[in-house]
């Protein structure tokens, strides 16, 4: 088992964190913390082996905890500003996850932390599977200074426009737009029903009507097909399924 803190200013993100860190066997979590100044009082009390940490936090940011530490534990960075990556990498973070984080994407972050966990204790590795987590019926985005919580059966696909992208959702005129990259959008999908057909397009496979000159038919939009990503989507469509 690893001993873990969850630390972060707003509830609702701790919410989201708790419900991952308990669904994984080898994790416990100790507590979850409001501040920098919670959790190094409970590090003090007992030895704790992993970290997730938000960066912007009243007091004391994230950075400048891991900063202020003699013998840190491992660290993933958990926040909303993607901006920060490099910053984060620079401390020798473990990993950096963009809220909100899937569940598929969280369980990446914590399986490598496992493994580094067991190589310096000299054991053998037992990775989490994925195949056990529940079906992912939702996410959330930061949109319009809120999380906005978004099914992923409504959404019919989604463009990106340089550091931003827009979620086209079923019944509704006007897209959700977040300021997230098109890869972080595709980490958050969960794999299997979502196909990238271009680098500015991601579509819901079951939502495509018809294909014709290389164009994705979804309700009245037309999706172009890039050749480095229309092989996948023939093969996909040939299988009868997405791989």
């Amino acid at each position: 088992m690893m001993n873990c803190l969850a630390v972060d200013d707003e509830s609702l993100a701790l919410d989201l964190l708790e419900d991952n860190i308990r669904k994984v066997p080898f994790l416990n979590l100790v507590k979850r913390c409001k501040n920098a100044f919670e959790a190094q009082e409970v590090m003090q009390q007992q030895p704790i082996d992993l970290l997730f940490l938000d960066i912007q936090m009243p007091g004391i940011s994230g950075v400048q905890f891991v900063q202020s530490m003699t013998q840190a534990p491992m660290v993933i960075f958990v926040t909303a500003y993607e901006e920060f990556a490099l910053e984060g990498f620079n401390l020798d973070v473990l990993d950096y996850l963009l809220k909100p984080v899937s569940f598929e994407r969280f369980l990446k972050a914590v399986n490598k932390a496992y493994e580094l966990h067991n190589l310096r204790h000299q054991e053998t590795p037992v990775v989490a599977e994925p195949t056990p987590a529940p079906t992912q019926e939702y996410l959330f985005v930061n949109a319009d200074y809120s999380l906005v919580k978004i099914r992923i059966a409504d959404i019919l696909y989604v463009e990106g426009l340089k550091d931003y992208v827009k979620i086209y959702l079923e019944g509704q005129s006007r897209p959700v737009i977040t300021r997230l990259t098109m890869k972080a959008m595709e980490e958050k999908l969960p794999s299997g029903p979502f196909l990238r057909v271009h680098k500015s397009f991601i579509i819901a496979f079951d939502k495509i009507e018809s294909i014709r000159n290389l164009r994705i038919k979804i309700g009245q939009v037309h999706i172009p097909i890039s050749e480095s990503y229309g092989e996948a989507l023939f093969k996909a469509i040939n299988a009868g399924k997405v791989e």
